[in-house]
């Protein structure tokens, strides 16, 4: 994954566009996210009841999965989580939402034919082939 060293194996195209613009978010601005620390498709030992279910299809990662109790992120780290997913327009949750709490679980929470999950992603690709939009760019803090 361009600018992180990282690797994680997700559902190719828009789902792939979404899920990685949230993790190099996450590295960027919450903390870094280090080699083991990141984790995609799962296939075996998921709950097919409850969120961490998209890790089988290939719609959601884990970022830090050790670290998915309450109270896991420290306040800015929260706020900034809340930004990203502000950044998504609804498109993306966050498990630290679920009843059941992950904070570690980010997945995507509209279906293929949202017209909002195609929006976010070609506005995030041209994001990313833009110099200086993407992601890590400098943030212009008057707006």
């Amino acid at each position: 994954m361009a600018g992180t060293g990282l690797s994680v194996p997700v559902w190719i195209g828009v789902p792939e566009a979404i899920l990685l613009h949230v993790v190099r978010r996450y590295h960027y601005e919450v903390t870094e996210i280090r080699t083991g620390e990141l984790v995609g498709w799962q296939a075996d030992g998921l709950d097919a009841t409850m969120p961490e279910a998209n890790l089988a299809s290939g719609t959601a990662v884990r970022i830090r999965p050790g670290a998915s109790a309450p109270g896991s992120l420290f306040p800015l780290e929260k706020t900034r989580v809340r930004g990203v997913l502000a950044d998504c327009g609804g498109v993306v949750r966050w498990g630290g939402d679920d009843p059941r709490v992950d904070e570690s679980l980010f997945y995507l929470d509209a279906g293929p034919k949202d017209p909002r999950v195609h929006r976010l992603a070609t506005r995030l690709r041209e994001g990313e082939a833009t110099p200086g939009k993407g992601v890590g760019a400098a943030v212009d803090p008057v707006g």
